[in-house]
């Protein structure tokens, strides 16, 4: 079966910065990722690269900053009191941390750390870098018609929230 709209796809991945690093390995943990295809849930770029292609294929995936997590947006650095990161234990240049803002729930990447202020940046890590997909499509299958009503793939045994 090749990939097309409406496809379930089990894939695993290797992404690498613009550097060549390894920032992801779904083999890791031996799960595979799965996804709905033509419903939006991977990058357009990757969703577009897998598109007719079957279970077996090995597919290179580069991705412009456009194309992936976008371009680094300056606005997106922000100053917060130190007070609200106190959950986030010690606090380093360099950490993923947790912040609640007007738009909810989202991830920094903490710049710097003052005595009573945090320098945080919330744009994608990856935000401003070209990167690369290695891609091992492991499976497909028709979509049921609750997935394709929810826009997403379910797992195994069912619905997966």
């Amino acid at each position: 079966m090749t990939i097309t709209r409406n496809t379930v796809v089990s894939f695993h991945y290797t992404l690498k910065d613009e550097t060549g690093n390894i920032v992801e390995d779904s083999r890791a943990d031996g799960t595979p990722s799965v996804y709905l295809h033509g419903a939006n849930n991977v990058l357009a770029g990757v969703e577009q690269a897998l598109e007719g292609k079957a279970v077996g294929d090995n597919v290179q995936v580069t991705l412009e900053p456009y194309a992936a997590y976008g371009l680094r947006n300056t606005n997106k650095i922000e100053r917060i009191p130190a007070k609200y990161l106190k959950h986030e234990g010690k606090l380093t240049q360099g950490k993923i941390v947790r912040i609640h803002s007007d738009q909810g729930a989202q991830t920094a990447t903490v710049i710097k750390v003052g005595k009573f202020s945090v320098d945080v940046d919330t744009n994608h890590p990856l935000a401003g870098q070209t990167i690369s997909f290695t891609i091992d499509i492991v499976d497909t299958r028709e979509a049921s018609a609750e997935e394709i009503s929810h826009g997403h793939a379910h797992g195994p045994g069912g619905h997966q929230h």
